[in-house]
This record gives structure tokens, C-alpha cells and sequence, in this order.
């Protein structure tokens, strides 16, 4: 049936899937947080934010269409860029992203 490599490359594309809808969740996040969160947060600009997942976002597209591997050292890097998104960036803009309607216990 498959072989070793048929399995491997199996395994691999679905790692290319997985990455390229890790950069579009990390991208879709940043577009939808106002860009003054992003200053109040102590973090760098929307702007920068939204060209480095949207070359990470190409990038691990390319790896899931077969165009790059999956192992490339830009997919290996965008994968990374979307991981320090989601896991610094993200937490830190939805603490400042809540509008004017706080209370002590949540929004009102």
C-alpha cells in the first residue's frame, strides 16, 4: 500500500495544514484587535504584527500546497512568528483591547 515515504509525506503535509492554520488564527486575531492595544500593551505595532503573519501566513501556504517543505527554514520560522504571537501578543492586546464599559467583575 503506502510505503515508508508515502506515510512520511502524509505526515508531513498535515503538518504543513496545521502550521498554515496556526498563522491564519494568529492572523485573523491581530486584524480584529484595535491598533491602540497593541502600544498599550508594551508590545510592538499592529502594523509590523500584520507583515510578519502575513509572510508567515504565505510561507506555511506555501508548505501546505507543496511548494516549499515542510521543513523549510521559512516555514520553521513562521511557525515560530505565530507561536510568539499567539502566545505573548495575543493574552497581552485582550487585556487592553476591553472598551470603556469595565466593571470590577467584567464588561456591563
Amino acid at each position: 500500500m503506502f510505503g515508508l515515504h508515502g506515510i512520511l509525506s502524509i505526515i508531513f503535509w498535515l503538518l504543513s495544514l496545521a502550521a498554515f492554520l496556526l498563522c491564519v488564527v494568529a492572523l485573523v486575531h491581530a486584524v480584529r484587535i484595535p491598533a491602540r492595544a497593541f502600544p498599550a500593551a508594551g508590545k510592538q505595532t499592529k502594523q509590523l504584527w500584520l507583515i510578519i503573519l502575513g509572510f508567515a501566513t504565505l510561507f506555511t501556504f506555501a508548505a501546505a500546497v507543496q511548494f516549499l517543505g515542510a521543513l523549510s527554514i521559512f516555514t520553521i520560522a513562521a511557525v515560530i512568528a505565530a507561536g510568539i504571537y499567539l502566545a505573548d501578543v495575543k493574552p497581552a492586546v485582550n487585556e487592553q483591547k476591553g472598551g470603556g464599559n469595565q466593571g470590577p467583575y467584567g464588561p456591563w
